[in-house]
């Protein structure tokens, strides 16, 4: 997603830190980028064996970093890193289109974020049948764009659906509500790419499409943008109808308009989602289509045309009650950067402070994995596990799906083993997805909204903590609770 077009962008794009009290409820996590295998796996064509190594890995350095989420790439081009009915799989998983990898990497990746207590959102691209037709052009025999050619548009080196066909639109739902009724999900997310990043001098070619179905739009750019309107209202409905509690949000660019074009807009001086790709985020938070939004806020605080603290502060004021979380560009840190701001992970510490001290915001996610995990100077477990990240979090509440309550941990036991290790144990409840593990001083209050208390999440029945001895169950409490698909915690139980 964002590698392909915003280093591009970016190129030519340069305070102080407020230190913030950890939240409970907060979203952290990473984006695991597989177009082009820019996070996962490393490779086409690796053995099954070494794919799921390589997303272990992954899943570890997300925990390692007291982090509780994944944003995970499963259908880049109109293809499937899962098993699809309707699309064959990647062909940036064995280096075929349409061969099968001998398991479901989906399906894998879902059950290892579970045992570690992770969400998994999962990222599709709406638009996109590939990237780059000069590196790969070679189509599975199922492939859509073989089976309706009428669907797709050239445009560059690159192929898209036809925004603005209903053949389209229904297709692509057909393709979320396959996802959303054969996987336990907790969100369907996109990124930035609806109409494509424009190229200077050459027109999206879609001028037949707008003739033949003009909807009553005389404006070709207003039509645009009702495709793009159109289609993530129906995704919500669809994602809705299958599992209401299932989330819908969106990644967009990071400036919605500037100033100079609406009132509403930010303070600044750059590209728009509203003029460039033809997507109205504003519109879908006023009207509900989106549960989050989760700008790709990739600039430095003080940058002249787009300052990082300027536009978190606009969309923290533009929510229109959808849940904010703030996109953040690990993949910028290098010691060469040409902007002094990007040569160390100083910038990125400042901002998830600043996001800290703001309440609309709720947590970060970072572009991407292996430019988190795989930079020493982007490399930043130390210090946030250290402070920012010090606690562990779960995921917040959303006002805007539908509430499911859990019921409380069933038959909790307790037993101290070899002396030295504390197994909890307990059966799930109705509604119950995943627990959340608290330790009190036995003669302290008892706060299970104090993120201090937290020391481990799970989506098991079973967890083992260190206990140096029996004497630890005389100074301390340990209760566990529930956590709904919907995020809701349960009162908490205690084992003794």
């Amino acid at each position: 997603m964002k590698k392909l077009a915003l280093y591009l962008i970016l190129l030519i794009f340069p305070a102080c830190i407020v230190h913030a009290q950890t939240n409970k409820r907060a979203l952290r996590g990473v984006w695991i980028a597989t177009v082009a295998n820019i996070d996962w796996p490393a490779k086409k064509g690796l053995a099954a064996d070494e794919q799921r190594r390589e997303m272990i890995f992954l899943l570890d350095k997300v925990k390692d970093h007291n982090m509780n989420a994944v944003i995970f790439q499963i259908r880049p081009t109109a293809d499937a890193f899962y098993k699809s009915k309707y699309e064959p799989y990647s062909h940036w998983l064995t280096g075929v289109q349409g061969q099968d990898p001998g398991y479901d990497p989906l399906q894998f990746t879902i059950e290892e974020c579970h045992k570690r207590g992770l969400y998994i959102h999962v990222w599709l691209n709406p638009y996109r049948i590939n990237n780059d037709t000069v590196e790969y052009n070679t189509y599975a025999k199922d492939h859509v764009i073989n089976k309706h050619p009428e669907w797709v548009i050239n445009y560059g080196k690159a192929k898209y659906f036809d925004p603005g066909l209903d053949g389209v639109r229904d297709f692509t739902c057909k393709v979320v509500e396959d996802i959303v009724s054969n996987y336990d999900i907790d969100a369907i997310h996109m990124d930035d790419y609806f109409y494509p990043y424009k190229i200077a001098g050459r027109e999206f070619p879609d001028s037949l499409t707008f003739a033949e179905y003009p909807r009553g739009f005389t404006d070709k750019d207003d039509w645009r943008r009702n495709n793009v309107n159109m289609i993530i209202k129906e995704i919500n409905a669809t994602v809705k109808s299958v599992k209401p509690w299932v989330e819908f949000g969106i990644s967009p660019f990071a400036i919605w308009r500037n100033k100079t074009e609406d009132p509403r807009g930010s303070d600044t001086k750059a590209m728009t989602n509203y003029d460039g790709l033809y997507a109205d985020i504003l519109l879908w938070q006023e009207k509900g289509w989106i549960d989050y939004v989760l700008p790709q806020l990739y600039f430095n605080i003080g940058y002249p045309i787009a300052d990082y603290a300027i536009l978190a502060d606009w969309w923290s004021k533009y929510n229109y009650g959808a849940n904010v979380y703030a996109g953040l560009a690990p993949y910028r840190v290098s010691k060469k950067a040409k902007q002094k701001e990007w040569r160390n992970s100083k910038e990125l510490i400042r901002q998830i402070n600043r996001n800290m001290t703001d309440p609309n915001i709720k947590g970060e996610i970072y572009f991407s994995a292996k430019s988190l995990f795989d930079k020493p100077e982007a490399d930043l477990e130390k210090r946030l596990t250290k402070k920012e990240y010090r606690t562990l979090s779960i995921s917040p509440e959303n006002n805007r799906i539908q509430r499911v309550e859990p019921e409380n941990p069933q038959d909790i036991s307790y037993r101290v083993q070899d002396g030295h290790s504390l197994v909890l144990k307990w059966r799930r409840g109705k509604n119950a997805k995943r627990f959340v593990i608290y330790k009190f001083g036995r003669n302290k209050p008892v706060n299970i909204d104090n993120p201090e208390a937290i020391v481990a999440v799970t989506g098991l029945t079973e967890v083992t903590l260190p206990c140096k001895n029996r004497k630890d169950l005389e100074k301390y409490r340990y209760g566990v609770t529930s956590l709904s698909p919907s995020h809701s915690e349960s009162p908490v139980v205690f084992f003794n």
